[in-house]
């Protein structure tokens, strides 16, 4: 007898087989997918190739051999300090054998008023006041040689022109200055952080038109009417970006003689300037890469000068005292020009009133 098995467990039957049926599936499929390789996974490393035969031992002791230091061989080290050491030795002055030309451009004006009194058996014979105004235009070609490392020759060729009203005379002198000869020397190497020190000496020759030749009324002298020496010492020291500097000179005059000017109705026949002390210092900042300021200070004292007439009679000039405060400023056009422009106030009444300046180099 058959017995019927109702609709309901067939079908709850036939759920079970499925379930674990697809529940195997699973578990096939897991395992397959662990079985194969990740291709996120970076990328397993190849096999070790078989090794290359090894160089022979001679060789490679050979190599290292060629590239051990030998004894002479010059180090790294050695070679940077001696580097090192031969910028140290550098002077600071033009090398050997090298030439430079400067030009330089420098406006003067200087404005006076001279009282002449005279008295003769205590009477005043002459009373007169003479005002003047001098206008001088001063073009100067300088040109430096390097004689050694630390020497340098320089000569300067000034062309002056003066403008001038006075009582005497009204107009304008055109004429070639005093041409000055002279060297620089720099005795000790420059170092790193240490001052720099330039001794100088420079010889002016007369080839102006002297001031004691000129005649009233016709023309201006161009010169100072005698040869002088000046020796000096200068100094400097850069705490960058600042560089102060400092310099003291003395010149001496040799006299001028065989003269016959007449001044005043008497003859002038010989002069002896005085000679002068003068010192300097200032200093010099870089507001940029291209721009830069300085401002100095000139004082200059020259001793009493004598004059001697033909008459026998002699007399002595008051000391004088000129003083100058510069203001300068430099600016950087190329890497190897510098233009230099530059103010002076006059301090004293020895001093021109006010001066302009302009140096630029032209080996350019």
């Amino acid at each position: 007898m058959k017995t019927a098995v109702p609709f309901g467990r067939r079908a709850t039957a036939v759920s079970r087989f499925t379930l674990a049926g697809l529940a195997l599936m699973g578990l096939g499929a897991t395992a397959w997918a662990q079985s194969q390789p990740d291709p996120a996974a970076p990328p397993a490393p190849p096999a070790t190739a078989p090794s290359a035969p090894a160089a022979p031992a001679t060789g490679a002791d050979a190599a290292r051999d060629a590239l051990k230091a030998k004894e002479g061989d010059v180090s790294q080290d050695k070679l940077l300090k001696d580097t090192l050491t031969s910028t140290e030795k550098a002077y600071s002055l033009l090398k050997t054998g090298q030439t430079a030309l400067t030009y330089d451009l420098n406006y003067s004006y200087i404005g006076s008023e001279t009282i002449n009194v005279k008295f003769t058996d205590s009477t005043l014979t002459l009373f007169d006041i003479q005002n003047t105004r001098a206008h001088t235009v001063t073009n100067t070609f300088e040109v430096d040689y390097g004689v050694l490392d630390n020497l340098t020759a320089t000569a300067s060729l000034p062309l002056i022109s003066r403008y001038s009203q006075s009582n005497n005379f009204s107009g304008l002198s055109n004429g070639l200055g005093d041409i000055a000869l002279g060297v620089r020397y720099q005795p000790f190497e420059q170092h790193r952080d240490s001052a720099i020190f330039t001794t100088t000496a420079t010889l002016r020759l007369p080839t102006g038109r002297s001031p004691y030749t000129t005649i009233v009324g016709q023309n201006l002298a161009t010169g100072s009417g005698n040869t002088a020496l000046t020796l000096g010492v200068n100094a400097s020291q850069v705490y960058d970006p600042v560089a102060v500097f400092g310099s003291l000179n003395f010149t001496g005059n040799l006299p001028a003689r065989n003269l016959s000017q007449q001044r005043d109705g008497m003859t002038l026949t010989e002069v002896r300037p005085g000679s002068s002390i003068g010192f300097g210092m200032g200093f010099s900042y870089a507001l940029s890469y291209k721009v830069s300021t300085t401002m100095s200070l000139q004082e200059t004292v020259s001793a009493r000068s004598r004059l001697k007439f033909a008459d026998g009679s002699s007399s002595k000039t008051a000391m004088q005292t000129s003083g100058m405060l510069n203001l300068g400023l430099g600016v950087r056009v190329s890497p190897k020009t510098t233009l230099n422009f530059s103010a002076g106030v006059g301090l004293t009444s020895d001093s021109p009133d006010f001066s302009l300046g302009m140096n630029m180099p032209l080996n350019f």
